[in-house]
């Protein structure tokens, strides 16, 4: 199968991630999992070796087989891996060997009759609006203490709710993006695509606090034009803001929730109040309208449930 003779898989995977981020606009989280996925593939067809960049892996991956790649997502689906896990694997080769026949590295594509398992549709988990309306309510008292950490934190609550934007877009917004007068935030998703996001007015005045009273507290050499930052004045980062949502949550008294569940919420929230699943699917970023969908299914969950409990005939 290989046409271009004896090549080090390294840079042939280098290639390929170069493909992901420049002709695909893949986010560097995908393009990390895909070359992990890569490796892992190779590290099977060579009996469970470790593979990194080592002679032993470099025919492996432009030598493989269909069933090979059977084999590889039958041992995996048998040691429990899960079917989001299982379909992303297999999403990662299929892509590769379709890049590689169309470079000129393969002449056979092994991926082209490859089926894969479905990710599972699981309904994500939604929080209710008197529960967002705590978590809330309780990052704004915090603030009294002076803190100006505390004043960040709730203006991250309040920005992530009222726009359903994911953590990794939050971190990366600049005070450029922010238009406090029209109440607009210009937002970078996954392949660098931009869009813009209205927030509401608790959201606002949340950012404003930060902006105005907050914020220039905590300005260092580092801080260039972040909006959020941490205590030392850099960038904050993601894993930040997930500990400052499983802190509100404590302090409300809530269950604990990923900060992705308030992109949940607030998508389920909007469709709950009569948005349309067009307009929630641009607030999201969803290059699928698909991918908004399910957001459908909780609202019908939810009319269900409420149903069997009111209807004297349920």
């Amino acid at each position: 199968m290989l046409t271009r003779g004896d090549g080090d898989q390294a840079d042939l995977i280098a290639q390929f991630e170069g493909y992901l981020r420049h002709e695909r606009g893949l986010s560097e989280n995908t393009v990390r999992a895909y070359r992990g996925d890569l490796l892992h593939l190779a590290s099977h067809c060579a009996g469970g070796s470790s593979i990194d960049n080592g002679d032993e892996a470099d025919a492996v991956l432009t030598d493989v087989a269909l069933a090979d790649l059977r084999s590889w997502l039958a041992a995996m689906a048998g040691a429990g891996l899960s079917r989001t896990t299982l379909a992303r694997r297999g999403a990662a080769v299929r892509t590769f060997y379709a890049w590689a026949l169309d470079s000129g590295t393969l002449s056979v594509n092994p991926a082209a009759r490859l089926a894969s398992a479905r990710a599972a549709s699981t309904l994500p988990a939604v929080m209710s609006p008197a529960d967002v309306v705590t978590l809330l309510s309780i990052a704004q008292a915090r603030c009294d203490d002076g803190d100006s950490v505390h004043v960040r934190d709730w203006a991250m609550a309040e920005l992530l709710y009222a726009t359903g934007m994911r953590v990794g877009e939050l971190v990366g917004i600049d005070l450029q993006d922010i238009d406090l007068g029209e109440r607009l935030v210009r937002v970078t998703g996954k392949g660098d695509k931009e869009r813009m996001v209205p927030f509401g007015v608790p959201a606002a005045r949340a950012i404003r606090d930060w902006i105005e009273t907050a914020r220039p507290a905590l300005v260092s050499s580092e801080t260039g034009r972040a909006l959020f930052l941490g205590r030392k004045g850099a960038r904050v980062g993601q894993r930040q803001v997930r500990e400052v949502v499983h802190e509100l949550c404590r302090l409300a008294e809530l269950p604990e929730i990923a900060p992705h569940a308030l992109r949940h919420s607030a998508a389920t929230h909007l469709l709950g109040g009569g948005s349309d699943l067009r307009s929630v699917q641009e607030v999201l970023g969803h290059a699928s309208l698909n991918t908004t969908q399910r957001y459908t299914h909780v609202s019908a969950e939810r009319l269900r449930a409420t149903y069997q409990l009111a209807h004297p005939r349920a």
